[in-house]
């Protein structure tokens, strides 16, 4: 497909593919990447440098930093096929596999990443019911002693977020998010930022840094590597968001290029975030040593001040409510996207109701969003409930989406697209590369559900 020139986009209503102009810029990718990277994972980093220890923990943080930057550098150019820059679009990342490799590896491709974005969603359910418990807590703790058993459930608190995501989930499509993320991306600023800061603050006021180099020790070597390969689990989890880079991609303009602006955004948000999960992690192992908390605002290392606790946690909360729509917003256009198709004559799929909303335009309500968009947030909900196991559930998660589609499908289509030929230098860095991530993914998934067994039936 030919692309239009720069200046007739400009004066155009429309792409260069026909839908409608995209306006996305460096700031608003970078805002939706950080959205999208730095959530609930950010949480767990301090108890998984713990397990570590105080020299594999930052460089594993450091190593994931780099992969996931090598990710988002080769998966941006499979935006546009064959030619990275005047291609044809891949609107979605099995868009991409489809036209690079072929029908087999799409299903597999679909079937994962559809997969663990549901899968973030559940785990987004149970971090956001977990601060808000926790806001509970701390007022708790406040009044009555930091001794005093302050227990509350978390299935209020899920169903209240849930409710809130069926509204959010009437959003018709990403591409009307920008607000909801730059929102999304300050909230996790912020309490990234509030947890570095109390974990700094709380080493000055013990004088000395906690930790060891060897970590948290364990009862047996066993006991041990299930806990060190779950914290693989979990920061691979804080870290790739390759499963929903070319959907942000397709939001950008068409000029500059738009693997060239994915790229610098990538750079950007990946050095940001990097420097606040070393923060988080660092200064939380410092503050707490072998104490540390799973969660770092939720677990109640820190009991004051008590309403910088309270605000972090509604941080936390504003900021998931956009994540979680970040990571589901796909799914709605792939499933609503395939009934449309599939069944072009039906007016539950296709007709749209005008609903005029007080103070605003009015909102168009199709009867499939409704349904579809509504049992999707119900069902993430009762999952969470019956699995509100946060560490254990986040490095499930990590590994199950860290090697396919953060590593494998990334460098298959990108060995392929730059007809790179077997046994050349690049060709053996790059499978090189794949393999020890697969190693990564493999441990880190036999700890994680080792992990999960234990806390449920343990």
């Amino acid at each position: 497909m030919a692309v239009q020139h720069p200046l007739e986009l400009e004066n155009s209503s429309c792409d260069d593919d026909g839908r409608p102009l995209r306006t996305g810029t460096l700031w608003s990718c970078t805002a939706h990447i950080i959205t999208a990277v730095i959530g609930s994972g950010v949480l767990s980093l301090a108890w998984s440098t713990a397990q570590l220890g105080w020299i594999a923990g930052p460089v594993v943080l450091l190593c994931f930093a780099i992969v996931t930057y090598v990710s988002a550098f080769l998966l941006s150019d499979c935006y546009r096929s064959p030619d990275p820059v005047t291609g044809s679009r891949n609107y979605t990342y099995m868009d991409a596999v489809r036209v690079n490799l072929g029908r087999i590896h799409t299903w597999f491709c679909g079937l994962l990443q559809y997969l663990s974005m549901y899968g973030t969603a559940v785990a987004y359910v149970i971090t956001t019911s977990t601060s808000m418990r926790a806001i509970q807590r701390s007022n708790c703790y406040h009044r009555e002693g930091q001794e005093a058993a302050c227990k509350y459930g978390n299935t209020m608190f899920m169903v209240i977020f849930g409710l809130i995501q069926i509204v959010a989930s009437q959003i018709p499509h990403l591409h009307d998010m920008e607000w909801l993320s730059a929102i999304a991306a300050i909230m996790s600023f912020t309490y990234s930022f509030i947890g570095f800061s109390l974990g700094f603050a709380k080493v000055i006021e013990n004088g000395r840094i906690k930790g060891s180099i060897n970590g948290v020790p364990a009862a047996n070597v066993a006991d041990k590597l299930w806990l060190a390969f779950q914290a693989l689990g979990d920061i691979a989890f804080a870290y790739p968001y390759s499963l929903i880079l070319l959907e942000i991609q397709d939001t950008l303009k068409s000029h500059p290029p738009e693997n060239k602006t994915m790229k610098k955004a990538s750079m950007i948000a990946v050095f940001i975030t990097t420097f606040f999960y070393l923060c988080c992690g660092c200064f939380g192992y410092a503050a707490f040593g072998n104490k540390t908390p799973g969660n770092l605002l939720t677990g109640f290392g820190f009991f004051e001040p008590y309403w910088l606790i309270d605000f972090a946690n509604a941080c936390i909360i504003l900021h998931l409510v956009g994540g979680y729509q970040i990571f589901s917003q796909p799914v709605f256009a792939f499933v609503e996207g395939w009934s449309a198709k599939k069944y072009p004559r039906s007016r539950f799929v296709n007709r749209f109701y005008p609903l005029k909303l007080p103070f605003s335009s009015s909102l168009q309500i199709n009867l499939l969003r409704l349904c579809f968009r509504t049992a999707y947030v119900a069902s993430t909900t009762a999952i969470a409930m019956a699995f509100p196991y946060f560490n254990q559930v986040l490095g499930v998660l990590g590994a199950l989406n860290f090697w396919p589609l953060a590593i494998y499908f990334p460098v298959e289509m990108y060995l392929l697209q730059k007809k790179i030929s077997a046994w050349t230098r690049k060709w053996i860095v790059l499978r090189t590369f794949s393999f020890v991530c697969f190693l990564v993914t493999v441990v880190g998934l036999i700890g994680s559900i080792q992990g999960l067994i234990s806390a449920k039936f343990g």
